[in-house]
């Protein structure tokens, strides 16, 4: 298996998705002679590669007679072939846009940049525009892509949910690219986040396994299945950094990097970040039944409008020196500000 198809395999860069949508339909002709699919697409559609259509393949997306089939499959006269995708064709349209980015550092090779809470990484269904990808491709030329990518994610090696604020770093070549997609594949990265949590913990620092995969209730969300019988293998480091009593602020390091993954893993020991709401941390989890701390709480839910995570560290190996980069980025305001709230509410 190659790296691209196991990044394909293996990576939550991809979104499962119950909906697909067709981007390419082909009639194939009376008189054609059997010919292997990869080779009869190739033919055909513009700027495809052949890593990229065995991954289109591996993953389901090539419907023969309305059947899944692999890329060894032989076309026949009269088949109708379509390739399909979980996002529509209009994901794929990018105009750059003069969106403005925190670059914290940059180089010929590489940009670290640190995301605002809210900002959207990439394009998808229902977020056409405004999204931090927009933003690179106006400030940067000719990012390149992975082969697994057909998503329109240039650049991007890893990403963040759309209200974790943070640390992310954007390849600027294609050399690059791969290279810190198999840094990332091989967990070899630093990478530290802060959440402020619900509720104190006994001891000063853990670690949390359990599969991770799509809720079987709701599949926006994602969900724990510790039996292993489903999902992806996950690990959650977490130390304390400060308590407060009711809620904590602690420092999570990941090995692996599924979706949701601090958040879904948090919820799972009762843990949920705070003002979390696919997660359950939007409500009181922890604290009195007195007017004045659901207010108190309101207060601090008005100052972070967002689950309270931040990708706080990043560290990798530089694909072209060989140097250790490490990087760490200032508290977002808001996280800033609801720390203070809770400092000031302890010592009261």
């Amino acid at each position: 298996m190659g790296m691209d198809e196991e990044l394909a395999e293996n990576g939550d860069n991809i979104e499962e998705q119950s909906e697909l949508f067709e981007h390419h339909h082909f009639l194939v002709d009376p008189g054609q002679q059997p010919l292997r699919i990869d080779k009869f697409l190739m033919a055909r559609i513009p700027n495809i590669s052949r890593n990229k259509l065995q991954i289109v393949a591996k993953n389901g997306n090539i419907l023969v007679n309305k059947v899944v089939v692999k890329q060894n499959y032989r076309v026949k006269a009269n088949d109708d072939i379509s390739i399909v995708m979980p996002e529509p064709v209009k994901v794929f349209e990018m105009i750059p846009e003069d969106i403005p980015i925190n670059i914290e550092y940059e180089d010929d090779e590489l940009v670290i940049v640190n995301k605002d809470p809210g900002m959207v990484v990439h394009p998808g269904f229902g977020n056409y525009s405004g999204t931090l990808v927009h933003a690179l491709s106006f400030h940067f030329d000719n990012l390149p892509s992975l082969p697994t990518d057909y998503f329109g994610r240039p650049g991007l090696v890893h990403r963040l949910d759309k209200n974790t604020s943070g640390i992310m770093v954007v390849a600027k070549t294609e050399n690059t690219l791969t290279n810190l997609a198999k840094q990332f594949f091989d967990r070899t990265t630093f990478r530290r986040y802060y959440a402020l949590v619900w509720g104190d913990f006994d001891e000063e620092e853990g670690t949390i396994e359990g599969n991770i995969g799509r809720s079987q209730q709701n599949r926006k969300v994602m969900d724990v299945f510790p039996d292993g019988d489903m999902g992806k293998h996950a690990v959650t480091h977490y130390q304390i950094l400060e308590r407060f009593g009711y809620v904590t602020l602690i420092e999570c390091r990941l090995e692996t990097g599924r979706t949701h993954q601090i958040r879904v893993h948090m919820k799972h020991i009762g843990h949920p970040i705070f003002n979390d709401y696919e997660y359950g941390g939007d409500r009181i989890v922890k604290g009195t039944i007195f007017s004045k701390y659901k207010q108190f709480i309101g207060n601090c839910f008005a100052a972070i409008p967002r689950h309270a995570l931040h990708a706080k560290s990043l560290g990798f190996t530089h694909p072209k020196t060989g140097e250790e980069m490490r990087f760490d980025s200032e508290l977002p305001e808001d996280l800033v500000n609801v720390l203070e709230k809770w400092r000031r509410y302890k010592g009261n």
